[in-house]
């Protein structure tokens, strides 16, 4: 239901607000925020806004760096980590004109959107649905430092199989056994239900939660399927829940997709759908798995591309840690059903074909979702306007387990990058797909692999404490 202001003012006097916070993203996908008395909104605020610098957002606009935020008022929901009543919303970054606010094209909601009014405006579709996996750790405590007499971490989860001398009760999970373990050895039911039921408050309605496989504090939460630009509006609330149910817990909890040496990865695996007149368009009985050519030329175009997404949805060097034979991680760019170490992977429980999709198992929760949603879709269309077909390339289907193939026959298969450096080359070679309609402007591009290229210098002239062990006495 789309809100008024009055509706919000309302909200405001039954709920006895005290602040209204605004929630705003950054070219990383993180949250930053701007907070009001609850009686300085009005009506002024939907023109108004308020002002904000762009350029320590991480956005390089030709226009000043001056904008303001316009809230979303559907978007309000009263925030639980708040001790004084809080009242929360997200919403889209303007341009200061005249005579009216122009949408900041850079800014990662407004990206979402073209990316949707770009497959309306193509007849294929009009709704993507995504359904992303959200898998983290948590941990009883972290610790790190990079100084130059001084380099290191150290984390603990108490459940650890490394604890099973110190821990004095027994209760401790198995290497990579910790898979759907129940209590006593799951030691945060409690802490993941709350963080269900306050998703579920916040609008995200939520299918399960379970330990995963990681024995040292890993767990997936999974929600269901919606439309795509609300479900990169509830990726960043549920990060942010995650965390902040965590720290009550005493926990703390990461979306890095490899944080402990030797355990499985955080992936966020996407599903995904498209709908046209509420009919799905990737159905077909006589399909291979049930799918149709549009749902094959999809995976097509995914898997053309899939190089360069790599540097959208595997943003940061420890998600290529993450992307390593061995660990359920895909590494071989293919599709295949219910095979986990291809890119793409078919569900076979998703038999009605109002749910048939498939799932793309690279990207982790370190990407900025509303470029990640979006660059999905744009490879997907550039898939089937040019009828990509995945077989006749090469990539598939492979049903069978890619890690046991002998070293000549993995020789064969196409891989991902194994590095962000390599990713951020791809996406230089290959972007025109995502600049289609204007949907991600050049200008965007070409500073978000500017910044990332930072990190990865800035990070490659760190020492590792294990180039220590291995060469302090060459």
């Amino acid at each position: 239901m789309a809100h008024t202001v009055q509706d919000i003012l309302q909200l405001i006097r039954d709920e006895d607000v005290q602040m209204v916070d605004f929630k705003m993203v950054d070219i990383h996908g993180q949250f930053r925020h701007v907070t009001i008395p609850a009686e300085n909104f009005s009506e002024d605020m939907m023109t108004d806004g308020v002002g904000f610098d762009a350029s320590n957002y991480g956005y390089a606009v030709v226009e000043k760096s001056d904008m303001v935020f316009i809230p979303d008022l559907d978007t309000a929901y009263i925030d639980p980590f708040c001790g004084i009543k809080t009242l929360s919303m997200t919403g889209n970054a303007m341009i200061i004109d005249y005579p009216a606010n122009r949408p900041l094209d850079q800014y990662p909601r407004n990206i979402v959107r073209a990316a949707e009014d770009y497959m309306r405006s193509t007849g294929i579709a009009d709704t993507m649905l995504v359904l992303p996996e959200f898998e983290f750790y948590l941990f009883d405590q972290v610790n790190w430092e990079v100084k130059p007499g001084s380099i290191g971490m150290s984390l603990d989860a108490e459940q650890s199989y490394w604890n099973s001398d110190s821990n004095g009760k027994g209760y401790v999970v198995p290497y990579q056994r910790a898979y759907h373990v129940a209590k006593p050895l799951d030691r945060t039911y409690e802490c993941r239900s709350e963080m269900c039921l306050r998703m579920q408050e916040a609008g995200i309605p939520v299918k399960y939660h379970h330990p995963e496989v990681g024995a040292s504090g890993q767990f997936e939460i999974e929600p269901k399927l919606g439309q795509m630009s609300k479900m990169a509006d509830a990726t960043m609330l549920v990060k942010y829940i995650v965390r902040n149910t965590a720290m009550k817990y005493g926990k703390t909890a990461t979306f890095m997709p490899k944080p402990v040496y030797g355990e499985a990865g955080s992936g966020m695996h996407v599903h995904m759908l498209l709908l046209k007149n509420g009919q799905p368009v990737f159905s077909d009985d006589e399909g291979y798995a049930h799918l149709s050519r549009e749902a094959h030329w999809f995976m097509g175009g995914l898997l053309k591309h899939i190089a360069s997404l790599c540097a959208i949805t595997n943003p940061s060097t420890n998600s290529f840690k993450r992307l390593v034979p061995g660990f359920e991680a895909p590494v071989t760019v293919g599709y295949a059903t219910s095979n986990r170490s291809a890119v793409i992977r078919i569900p076979a429980y998703a038999k009605s074909p109002t749910l048939r999709r498939f799932e793309i198992r690279n990207p982790d929760a370190t990407c900025n979702p509303y470029f990640c949603y979006a660059a999905l879709l744009m490879a997907g269309l550039d898939g089937i306007e040019h009828q990509i077909d995945p077989h006749e390339n090469g990539w598939g289907p492979y049903d069978m387990n890619l890690y046991s193939l002998s070293e000549e026959e993995k020789a064969k298969l196409h891989h991902l990058p194994t590095s962000l450096d390599q990713a951020l080359d791809a996406l230089e070679a290959d972007h025109e797909y995502l600049t289609k309609g204007g949907v991600f402007p050049e200008h965007l591009l070409k500073n978000f692999i500017a910044e990332k290229r930072k990190e990865c210098v800035e990070l490659a002239k760190i020492p590792h404490p294990a180039e220590y062990d291995k060469y302090y006495n060459a």
